[in-house]
């Protein structure tokens, strides 16, 4: 063989090599441990289509059985585990992410909430990052065009408008969190002990199936197979899940609490923001009184609206969770941060549970 022979060969080689590995670039692992925060999204390299939102290598998209509510907004989840290294499965709580992990969300309005999923205007991404310092939290604002997002340490408010599910027009102002604020919803802990810390990632919400571009496979299983998990059931039924909120056909009750759990109970635990309130809406929560049954606020104000229970059985009116969830009053409302509208199916929901309540 010649050696101009040779040489060709060598440049189909060379172009078939890179042609294979620039299938999936790669997610630039310094972006994410570094001490400062990139300036733009697009730096991190966590898609290959960074509008389309197609992942990088080893950048998995999942969803949650009961999602949290944001002002009606659709959210595009994805979870990143750098090469060689994998999270512990924990079935009791958030899983044990592995420095160099990130966590990234994107917050979206479809033009028709009718058709969700289509037209996305994309309005803020929040990354997650896992830091040899901790947990760090950076929110990004896209541009216009939605060719990228830029960082926004102290947030931003936006003018949004779509069709809603009932074909009405609506239009808010959107609140981006800044730095300070995301933070003060992923604390856990108190006094020196307090850390950054995810929500979501726990088995309890991630155990159910997902429509993967190679097929549905359930999302536990899914992470053992692509190799950022380790330690779980064999069997995901054996893991633990929450009832989806919506899912008229199971218990009330269980879609009730399902819906307090992602809502609340990341502030509302023993080692949260809100743990001197003692209401506790985390799941586990086994006594009535810890989630609110007859348990009396430990500070009158406002917040009460002059009831006296959290959940008063048989009576929602007079219930504080539905008075607090059912308004928009900065010195009421709960959660105190994350939205700007009331979610009126969410508080349909918590109603008709407090309702059906015997004494």
């Amino acid at each position: 063989m010649t050696i101009r022979r040779v040489s060709k060969w060598l440049v189909v080689l060379s172009m078939a090599w890179a042609a294979a590995t620039s299938a999936h670039a790669a997610v630039n692992d310094a972006a994410i441990t570094g001490s400062a925060a990139p300036k733009a999204l697009s730096e991190y390299g966590f898609f290959d289509d960074l509008k389309a939102h197609t992942p990088a290598d080893r950048v998995l998209p999942y969803d949650l059985i009961t999602p949290l509510f944001t002002d009606y907004a659709e959210k595009l989840r994805f979870v990143y585990v750098p090469e060689g290294k994998t999270a512990q499965y924990n079935p009791d709580d958030v899983f044990a992410l592995p420095v160099g992990s990130a966590l990234i969300k994107t917050f979206a309005y479809p033009q028709d909430a009718r058709a969700p999923g289509e037209n996305l205007r994309l309005i803020e991404t929040r990354i997650l990052a896992h830091t040899p310092k901790g947990w760090r939290t950076y929110p990004y604002v896209w541009n216009a065009d939605m060719t990228d997002a830029a960082l926004s340490p102290l947030g931003a408010k936006l003018d949004v408008s779509w069709i809603t599910a009932d074909g009405t027009s609506r239009t808010i102002r959107y609140a981006v969190p800044n730095m300070n604020q995301c933070r003060s919803c992923h604390v856990k802990g108190t006094g020196r002990d307090r850390t950054t810390v995810p929500i979501g990632p726990e088995a309890k919400h991630l155990n159910k199936d997902y429509s993967y571009t190679d097929g549905i496979t359930n999302q536990l299983t899914k992470w053992t197979e692509a190799g950022i998990l380790t330690g779980t059931p064999d069997n995901p039924d054996d893991a633990p899940r929450i009832a989806k909120w919506d899912d008229a056909s199971l218990p009330v009750a269980d879609r009730a609490r399902g819906y307090l759990d992602i809502n609340c109970a990341h502030c509302h635990a023993p080692d949260g923001p809100a743990h001197t309130s003692g209401l506790y809406l985390d799941t586990r929560a086994t006594t009535s009184a810890q989630y609110g049954i007859f348990k009396r606020p430990v500070a009158a104000g406002r917040g009460s609206g002059g009831h006296d229970f959290s959940i008063n059985p048989g009576d929602p009116e007079s219930s504080i969770i539905v008075y607090r969830m059912d308004s928009t009053d900065p010195g009421i409302m709960m959660p105190e941060l994350g939205r700007s509208t009331i979610h009126r199916e969410g508080v349909a929901l918590i109603r008709e549970w407090i309702a059906g309540m015997e004494d």
